[in-house]
């Protein structure tokens, strides 16, 4: 009986010291505050390092990768990579935003061209990456040198320059 006693009580230490006592949390609801959203500067510096990577890619109509990459095809890849829909040709990019004016450029906005003087329809498109002064660099996928940074102040684009959007 000793024996029984003995085991019984020892089961009964042993079960206590494994045994795992639940404490219910309150379930807690996050608030927006607290969700670390990517600042509208973090955001543009992230899109224009994404246009970034494509420096030097060939161009290549419809393009939207390393082996090849148009105008729009760079601006589309370069938003949709950052969590921005955007449509896919320059003609319908340039309906969405803001018109700013070139004295309120800003990096991050869109250049809209017209480089068929004879069609009169928005055909390239850049994305701004610096705004030094009076000269604006923009990052753009020209048709015969590639993915490239070009100023604004550049005869062919000043004459072919239309507008200024802003996305974000």
């Amino acid at each position: 009986m000793k024996k029984i006693t003995y085991l019984l009580l020892l089961t009964l230490f042993m079960s206590a010291c494994g045994s795992k006592k639940t404490i219910p949390r309150k379930n807690r609801a996050i608030t927006s505050s607290e969700v670390k959203k990517p600042s509208s500067s973090k955001q543009i510096d992230n899109i224009i390092n994404e246009a970034m990577r494509y420096k030097g890619t060939r161009y290549k109509y419809g393009g939207t990768t390393k082996s090849g990459m148009d105008c729009s095809g760079l601006v589309y890849v370069s938003f949709k990579e950052n969590n921005i829909d955007m449509p896919r040709v320059s003609r319908d990019m340039a309906t969405r935003g803001t018109k700013v004016s070139v004295k309120k450029a800003k990096e991050g906005d869109l250049l809209f061209f017209q480089t068929n003087k004879n069609r009169r329809v928005i055909n390239h498109v850049g994305i701004v990456t610096a705004v030094q002064g009076d000269d604006i660099k923009f990052i753009h996928s020209s048709t015969s040198r590639g993915v490239i940074v070009s100023s604004l102040k550049e005869k062919y684009w000043n004459g072919a320059f239309v507008e200024i959007r802003r996305i974000i």
